[in-house]
């Protein structure tokens, strides 16, 4: 009976987890109104969406129709599958640089590959239920590499906007050595036409904030270009115009070998687009009052990746801007992101044509638009201004890592530094205190002993009472374990407060033994008192427990017993 209980619980336990908020909303009832607003909100994304898609996959090294493909497949099953209700995914900018690289050394099979693989990670992340552990990238790591993710996408689209004819490398110095060698060749029509398209968008966000701005550059470009046949490049001289139809799905070639070689950058994917499509669901729950399922939204982004590859795609992730549209648009449900998905589809059917003759500066320039936004200067300010040192070291080194290294290479070694950080400031915080006193933790080891304090005998008592405040973890385990020991004349026994001690890791609970050990050779006794459950089952497995060691229900419980044990003395 109780099997079958808790077989029925687990069942329901991840079905709640897993189910997609398109489930949910159908459940709740879907009607006519609820279509009318999707539809609206859903048209109002795909016509932001249409530009952005071709320009992202163009800087990030591939054709135009790829972006489409990603945001018209990975698009509509992100909203399908996944646990935000407002979600709307397609190909980002942060993947640019992560992209560019992975077809610069394996090709556009190998990103096609990368990009499977990154699905499946993800897949696996979020059905082992990792979602949660993503959150925890500290904010000065995420602000760091979104900035330098920020200025590798500037510095990549001052070719497209000065017009230049030539290939850049992926590293940003490399870059900017190339594009400074060949200022001479710039192309003064195509930076009017990127001018005239950075002037509209800007005027229009001013004046008119819910036209759709880029669309609208893109238009009045394109006719200009064609109008005054200015030489510069477009989609259709550069790549030949963009097809009508979706590909027929295929699996790309692989072996172990290649596997190998891609999984670094697969991981890098799947980090980044569990990351961002996170934290677009995070903004999206504060703008609407909702909650979104982690695990499900990671498992809907794997499936997608793994989707948008096969139909010859880039990587996909959650959109923030793109989904800050859909909900201000009016959206109700996950219909709205598929609907947008199913209008970027029709649009390529009817306009593949017209496509051909949108300029490259313009795809540019609204990336100039595209970067700066990412870059969240406020952010930047805010962290360089208002916090810790440690936090501005963090930041910095994320950004430099990110635009003169690899993002891979950022990402980790910044957790290693804001963890060693946060370790160092958790290690600050445990309070070591001795009959109400705190002892001071950093002296110097000649420093002289203040026995008024810590020797049992000056003080007239048969017992020391120590009490820790926070976690005994590695990081405090020397601290805490250097104050124990200064003692002068050994007392009856040692009573250890654990009421606030909420954890005792492995390194703690050694250095504890140590303690016990050298206590026990004094002739000491050691009482641990208020110890939590799950503590004391930490201690006990280093074979600290009675006799060793002797656990009171209190203080006063510990009191007694060392004054129980001072005839024996």
């Amino acid at each position: 009976m109780t099997t079958r209980g808790t077989s029925r619980g687990r069942a329901s336990g991840f079905a709640e987890i897993f189910t997609p908020k398109f489930v949910s909303a159908m459940r709740e009832g879907y009607h006519l109104a609820d279509l009318r607003h999707d539809a609206i909100a859903g048209l109002t994304v795909a016509i932001v969406a249409l530009p952005l898609a071709m320009a992202i996959a163009v800087a990030s090294g591939t054709t135009p129709e790829r972006g489409l493909f990603t945001a018209i497949v990975a698009g509509f099953l992100i909203s399908a599958l996944g646990g935000s209700r407002f979600q709307i995914g397609g190909p980002t900018a942060a993947f640019i640089v992560v992209v560019f690289d992975v077809i610069e050394k394996h090709g556009l099979d190998g990103l096609v590959l990368a990009t499977v693989m990154a699905g499946l990670i993800l897949v696996a992340i979020g059905l082992l239920r990792l979602g949660t552990y993503i959150k925890y990238i500290p904010y000065p790591v995420v602000t760091g590499f979104t900035a330098g993710i920020a200025v590798s996408i500037f510095a990549s689209q001052i070719k497209e906007v000065l017009g230049l004819d030539v290939a850049l490398p992926a590293d940003f110095l490399p870059k900017m050595e190339q594009i400074g060698a060949n200022l001479g060749t710039t192309n003064f029509e195509a930076v009017g036409l990127a001018a005239a398209a950075l002037g509209i968008i800007l005027l229009l966000r001013r004046y008119r904030p819910k036209w759709p701005g880029f669309l609208i550059a893109i238009v009045a470009t394109a006719v200009l270009a064609a109008g005054l046949h200015l030489d510069v490049a477009t989609i259709g001289s550069r790549f030949g115009g963009v097809p009508r139809m979706l590909p027929t799905p295929t699996l790309p070639a692989f072996d172990l070998a290649r596997i190998e070689a891609l999984l670094p950058s697969a991981l890098t994917i799947a980090l980044l687009a569990g990351i961002e499509s996170l934290l677009s669901a995070v903004v999206a729950d504060g703008m609407t009052g909702r909650r979104h399922r982690s695990n499900s939204e990671l498992l809907a982004q794997g499936i997608a990746n793994v989707a948008a590859g096969l139909f010859g795609g880039i990587s996909a992730t959650g959109a923030i801007a793109r989904t800050a549209t859909n909900i201000r648009a009016g959206a109700r449900t996950p219909v709205a992101g598929m609907l947008h998905a199913v209008f970027l589809l029709l649009f390529m059917l009817v306009a593949a044509p017209l496509l051909a003759y949108v300029p490259l500066a313009t795809l540019g320039a609204i990336l100039l638009i595209v970067a700066w936004n990412i870059g969240e200067i406020d952010h930047i300010r805010r962290i360089l201004a208002g916090t810790s040192q440690g936090d501005r070291v963090v930041m910095i080194t994320t950004f430099l890592l990110t635009l003169l290294f690899d993002l891979t290479v950022a990402i980790e070694v910044g957790v290693v530094l804001a963890a060693f950080q946060f370790m160092h400031r958790m290690a600050d915080a445990v309070e070591v205190q001795t009959q109400a006193r705190i002892i001071e933790g950093d002296v110097a080891d000649t420093a002289p002993r203040d026995h008024a304090i810590i020797d049992a005998e000056a003080r007239g008592h048969d017992y020391v009472i120590y009490r820790i405040n926070g976690p005994f973890f590695f990081g405090a385990s020397q601290r805490v374990s250097g104050i124990l020991e200064q003692i002068g004349t050994p007392p009856r026994a040692y009573i250890l407060d654990f009421s606030a001690v909420p954890f005792v890791d492995s390194t703690a609970a050694s250095a504890l033994k140590s303690f016990v050990g050298k206590a026990r050779q004094g002739g000491s006794r050691i009482i641990i008192a208020n110890v939590r459950p799950d503590v004391r089952h930490s201690v006990k497995r280093l074979e600290l427990k009675p006799p060793t060691v002797i656990f009171a229900a209190s203080v006063e419980a510990a009191i007694a017993m060392a004054g129980a044990d001072a005839p024996h003395r």
